[in-house]
């Protein structure tokens, strides 16, 4: 089993974010958009080559539908199909050759078919962060033309270990504290950025080991330096990581066992403790 979570640079017209998720068809498990972010974050999963497959889909109607130019958004981006990272779900915890392999053929792929430069991270590479600071700059692609795509600009692939993206709202809106307060959290484990939303401050934060900082660790850091207002999970979670929060607190952390990565593999009809043993939709 493996995942692919893709950010595309679109989060305020539903029916675009609606037609470029279709294209994941049955593999697609999540669609979860945001219009101060102007973002949407597809969760794709199931079986390595059926997942390379729809990745390619996802990313074709992307630059197809979208146009960077026109793009305005509190959240950085590089290109109309920003992010596109491949997860082993089978050492969730760990970046293993075969994400490593994925990453480098969808490179190889979108430089070649979409003419869309690729900027690689994980483990073997860079970070994320050290391609949205030097994509251009510093840094060249890694696959692809050597300059912008007219439209759709670039894409960042990646293969890393599952993370949780998480955002916490202030109760006031001070951008300047939630900054200070993002600031503060960031850690090996722990990415953030203080973001206006809106007419809230934001704490918007990824959780790059999410069983040892958690939603109820990261909201308990900066609930005790800030009222906050509301929690947002975006995307899935992993069984394991909700199973060490009692259920009590699931709701004020905006969390569901609907949510896991395990449920949504088992409603799209594949089996994410056996991967010889699932049943693929769509070869139904």
């Amino acid at each position: 089993m493996f995942e692919c979570v893709i950010n595309i640079s679109e989060g305020q017209r539903p029916q675009v974010v609606a037609a470029i998720a279709s294209a994941a068809g049955p593999l697609l498990l999540d669609a979860q958009a945001d219009p101060h972010h102007h973002r949407a974050v597809l969760t794709l999963g199931g079986p390595l080559d059926a997942l390379e497959q729809a990745a390619r889909r996802v990313a074709a109607a992307g630059v197809a539908r979208l146009e960077l130019a026109a793009h305005a958004g509190v959240h950085p981006r590089i290109g109309v199909v920003d992010v596109v990272p491949f997860v082993d779900l089978r050492r969730p915890r760990e970046v293993t050759a075969a994400a490593i392999a994925a990453r480098d053929r969808f490179a190889g792929w979108a430089g070649t078919e979409l003419g869309l430069p690729c900027f690689c991270y994980g483990a073997d590479r860079r970070s994320l962060p050290d391609i949205r600071r030097g994509a251009w700059s510093t840094l060249s692609p890694d696959a692809g033309p050597q300059r912008p795509h007219p439209s759709a600009g670039a894409c960042a692939v990646g293969a890393r270990a599952v993370l949780v993206a998480y955002n916490l709202w202030l109760a006031d809106n001070d951008l300047a504290l939630a900054k200070t307060i993002a600031a503060e959290l960031r850690s090996p484990t722990v990415r953030a950025l203080g973001l206006q939303t809106g007419a809230r401050a934001q704490v918007s934060c990824n959780l790059l080991d999410p069983w040892t900082a958690g939603p109820a660790e990261i909201y308990d850091a900066v609930a005790a330096r800030a009222v906050v207002a509301r929690a947002e999970l975006v995307g899935l979670l992993p069984a394991g990581v909700l199973a060490a929060i009692p259920a009590l607190r699931w709701r004020a952390l905006d969390l569901d066992s609907a949510r896991m990565i395990e449920s949504r593999l088992e409603e799209a009809g594949f089996d994410p403790r056996d991967a010889e043993r699932i049943v693929e939709r769509s070869d139904r």
